[in-house]
């Protein structure tokens, strides 16, 4: 099922937050043309480890079942090609700072003129508004602005950056779903719409739970490597060969984590025996169970923990998760399809959504700057005059 099969989507995002957004729609079916500077490229193309002529793993796993089509939009010629090729129906995402689409004739008043069907989405870094509207901003600098990276880390040690690029893939999957819902809209009103999604407004998304607290309490949230204020035992334990994660949220859970642990006779210790008091004697608590743990493998605590329907985790690293049953059984990794690519084979991972049990991946990596300009400005009806003209000025590469 490709439910967005026929829906053109014109890509001038690069980095992370828009390059997924528009490779999700790609997966749902969409025909998503990369606009990409002509001899730079996406700035991904050049982040460390480098796979090939202006290629990194960054830039492959975001930008698969894309095509490329290389225009300088600081070229005049670039920016009226770029206008001319846009369709009424067209979905059109950008990721330029606040006011640099309107100086390339790219806002969204002068597209939509005389394309009212247009569904144009702008994503920024801290919004369309305020002081710093006009800030560039990557992933890192929002969890700190938005106080993510002060809730995450150890206590006594420095905040702490999320080793996963959560803000800018979770403003991508804002920009989908509002991207899906205006095309949906569209099917009955006939009309297009601007949608606004920025890093920051993703960044305090994810901090709902924290400010609520803050809200309702006044007390700033400390960081706690793994575990939560709420709730003990709900962390990393150590364990002989490895680590593994429990999470224990209620009484009845913890009290099978003992039987578990045959340490039942912790039960009736007022300090174990509730929530509200585990949380209290939080480092008690943990060192009293790890002591127990601390003796035994990993595979021991999860076949303990398991029987008694206690919810844990073995802490894996990348080579456990790639060879795991069960990952493997949900079949989220794909090979890459791509031209000249590594001699080592590239992973992917596909978009977690099903329809009727089956995953859509959109497979095919144009790997080279420009590899679709000429198929596209061909299907466009630019002739082959022009073509050699707009090369030859700077304002394609082919």
């Amino acid at each position: 099922m490709k439910p967005l099969a026929g829906q053109r989507v014109i890509d001038l995002t690069q980095n992370v937050a828009g390059p997924y957004c528009t490779q999700v729609l790609a997966d749902l079916g969409a025909d998503v043309i990369k606009i990409e500077r002509p001899g730079a490229g996406d700035d991904t193309r050049h982040w460390a480890p480098n796979i090939g002529a202006a290629m990194s793993p960054t830039y492959a796993t975001f930008n698969r079942g894309k095509r490329s089509l290389a225009i300088d939009l600081d070229h005049p010629d670039g920016q009226a090609l770029l206008a001319e090729l846009l369709r009424p129906d067209d979905v059109f995402v950008h990721s330029l700072k606040p006011g640099s689409a309107e100086q390339r004739g790219l806002g969204y008043e002068a597209l939509a003129e005389g394309r009212s069907g247009l569904i144009y989405c702008a994503i920024s870094a801290y919004g369309t508004s305020g002081p710093r509207a006009a800030f560039p901003g990557y992933d890192p600098l929002i969890q700190a602005y938005a106080g993510i990276m002060s809730v995450n880390g150890h206590e006594g040690l420095p905040p702490a950056r999320v080793g996963v690029s959560m803000v800018d893939m979770g403003t991508a999957l804002w920009s989908a779903l509002g991207i899906v819902s205006a095309v949906s809209q569209r099917k009955d009103s006939g009309r297009g719409c601007r949608i606004d999604t920025s890093l920051l407004e993703t960044g305090l998304a994810w901090m709902t739970n924290p400010i609520a607290n803050y809200s309702a309490s006044g007390r700033l949230p400390r960081r706690m490597g793994s575990a939560t204020a709420m709730l003990m035992p709900y962390e990393v334990f150590q364990c002989a060969d490895g680590h593994v994660f429990i999470g224990c949220g209620n009484d009845r859970l913890f009290h099978k984590l003992l039987h578990g642990l045959e340490r039942s006779d912790l039960a009736g210790d007022a300090r174990f025996a509730t929530n509200a008091g585990r949380v209290k004697h939080r480092d008690l608590v943990h060192d009293t169970l790890e002591a127990v743990m601390g003796g035994l493998e990993v595979a021991q605590v999860i076949e303990r923990l398991e029987a008694q329907g206690v919810p844990v985790s073995p802490v894996h690293d990348l080579s456990q998760v790639m060879r795991d049953p069960q990952i493997q059984a949900v079949d989220m990794a794909r090979p890459l399809d791509w031209d000249s690519g590594p001699s080592r084979p590239l992973s992917a991972i596909g978009t977690p959504i099903r329809f009727d049990g089956t995953r859509e991946f959109a497979g095919h990596l144009s790997a080279r700057i420009g590899a679709d300009s000429q198929t596209l400005l061909r299907a466009a009806g630019v002739d082959e005059q022009r073509i050699s003209q707009l090369v030859h000025s700077g304002a394609v590469q082919i």
